[in-house]
Order: C-alpha cells, then structure tokens, then sequence
C-alpha cells in the first residue's frame, strides 16, 4: 500500500486553460489568467520509490541552492524559496534596479514558491539526503528499515 500524497496541478492546468480558452472566445479576456501563470511557476516534480528510499527530484532551473529551503516538520516536507532567479532578495533586486537603469524587456519574473509533501508513514524522516545539480534538487528519503522489505530463508527440515 503506497500512502505517498501528491498534488500535481498539470491536469487542473490543461483543464484551466481548455475551460479559459472558451471564457476567452464569448467575452475577450480571462478571468482565470493570474491562476493560470501561478500553475505554470509551479516547479516540476518527479517522485519514484525505490526498494529503500523516496527520490524526489524538483526542476529549480536558475535558482542557486542557498536561496532553497527545505523543512520537514513530522510528516510535512515543504520546499520554498522567496528569492528571485539569480539567488537575491526582492529588496536587492530593486536596489540593483536602481543602479543599473530600467528594464525595456522583463520576461523573467520574480517568483517564489512553496511546495508541500506528506510522507508516507514508511519514510524516516531523519535519513533525508539533498543534493543540487544542474538546476535540479534531488532529495533522497530513505525508508525506516523495519519497514524495508526482507527475504526470509526457509530451512529444510
């Protein structure tokens, strides 16, 4: 029995935007627009068992490590950040602002983001191991060991 809870919003956005496409075709505009673009700052996250461990590795494309939190607090595994993109805090990034001039083109945005996981009953919480590599954070979970499976030897008698 697999008790690992996760929210992937990739089937509620796919359902936004066919839903916001028609809004958008009978009065112009959408009003579901700021839902949508919060979706798609969701980082991507990919979570698989393993015999002894949980891996889960998240997208985090340009972001630094010091600017990733990672907090577990009993079953709760939260990951978050509240920088921006190149790793400084909004109040940095507006005094950089300052001193370098105006933006004429801005498409990168500013963005923080929380993210939460229940752990299954099986995981220790204690044995967490996180490393970050090429944009992507991988935390490894391992499993309490009397929840490990085990092969029983039966003697001939």
């Amino acid at each position: 029995m697999k008790t690992l809870s996760i929210y992937h919003p990739a089937g509620i956005q796919n359902a936004l935007s066919d839903f916001e496409k028609h809004f958008e075709s009978f009065f112009g505009d959408s009003i579901l627009a700021p839902a949508v673009r919060m979706l798609d700052r969701m980082p991507a996250v990919d979570i698989q068992e393993t015999g002894n461990s949980y891996v889960l590795d998240m997208e985090l494309p340009g972001y630094d490590e010091k600017a990733i939190n990672v907090h577990i607090d009993g079953s709760n595994l939260t990951i978050s950040t509240g920088k921006n993109l190149e790793g400084s805090s909004k109040q940095d990034e507006e005094k950089k602002n300052e001193d370098q001039g105006n933006f004429l083109i801005r498409e990168r945005k500013i963005s923080s983001f929380t993210r939460s996981f229940k752990l299954p009953e099986n995981a220790d919480p204690e044995a967490v191991n996180a490393a970050f590599k090429n944009g992507v954070l991988r935390l490894e979970i391992k499993k309490r060991a009397e929840a490990q499976k085990r092969m029983i030897q039966i003697n001939a008698a």
